[in-house]
């Protein structure tokens, strides 16, 4: 299928998982699965960016990582660093506006500063908008945005959460995607991912090409969304995705 007939995602997000397992397979450090991971997040923002995808929204580090080997952490924490001054150039010039979701607070000063200058320098991009969750949970995001309201004094309501959200600045994610095998989205866009399709693969991270993006969205675009309603209603035979965005 080609990109002109395929229906492209408007928000594709991705688990990026098996980077650890990558490694290990390979008898390396655990840090260089997350160095090759790098790699792979790349090319996909790039292939996002070629056929169209508007939003991108990638877990990078959750809030329970902090429970994973010391080194492993450190190791996380000067990837970060590291790829904030190579990587931001590149989505510069690539149209890229790039934001970061999560609790900030347990960052260090410099990275905090890295992750401020890097969206300040790419505010004015809108070919792609990505969304790297770093330090980022489904319950913490829910809890913030109740706490922000609270603070506000503002009733809470499905709406006005939605509206609190940390990624309340693009819409909900259509595709949701974990490589790694696991069957679970692991407290990833709890509130965002309440209509997503949902797509599971065995392949690790690192291994996740464009030729495996383009599967995925293939999967997708059989699907057929009808947010509570039938397939009578929506219009579409049984099995069909109506929806592009």
């Amino acid at each position: 299928m080609s990109t002109t007939e395929r229906i492209v995602p408007h928000h594709i997000a991705i688990v990026m998982d098996g980077n650890g397992r990558w490694a290990t397979k390979r008898f390396l450090p655990r840090v260089a699965g997350h160095k090759k991971g790098v790699d792979a997040l790349r090319a996909c923002v790039r292939h996002c960016g070629d056929i169209g995808v508007k939003v991108l929204t990638v877990f990078a580090f959750s809030s329970e990582n902090w429970n994973r080997p010391a080194e492993e952490v450190s190791g996380l924490m000067e990837l970060l660093a590291m790829a904030l001054a190579r990587e931001v150039p590149q989505l510069q010039s690539e149209g890229v506006r790039i934001h970061f979701v999560g609790d900030r607070s347990a960052l260090s000063e410099k990275v905090r500063q890295g992750l401020v200058q890097a969206e300040a320098r790419t505010a004015g991009n809108e070919r792609l908008v990505l969304n790297v969750c770093f330090n980022y949970g489904g319950r913490w995001d829910i809890a913030q945005a109740a706490a922000k309201l609270a603070e506000r004094g503002e009733p809470i309501t499905e709406a006005s959460l939605d509206r609190a959200m940390a990624l309340a600045h693009v819409p909900d994610p259509d595709l949701l995607i974990r490589t790694g095998g696991e069957l679970r989205i692991s407290n990833f866009l709890l509130w965002q991912a309440a209509y997503s399709e949902l797509y599971f693969t065995p392949r690790l991270w690192p291994e996740f090409d464009a030729a495996a993006l383009d599967e995925a969205i293939a999967d997708y675009g059989r699907r057929e969304r009808r947010f509570g309603r039938t397939s009578e209603q929506v219009g579409t035979p049984s099995g069909t995705n109506r929806k592009a965005a």
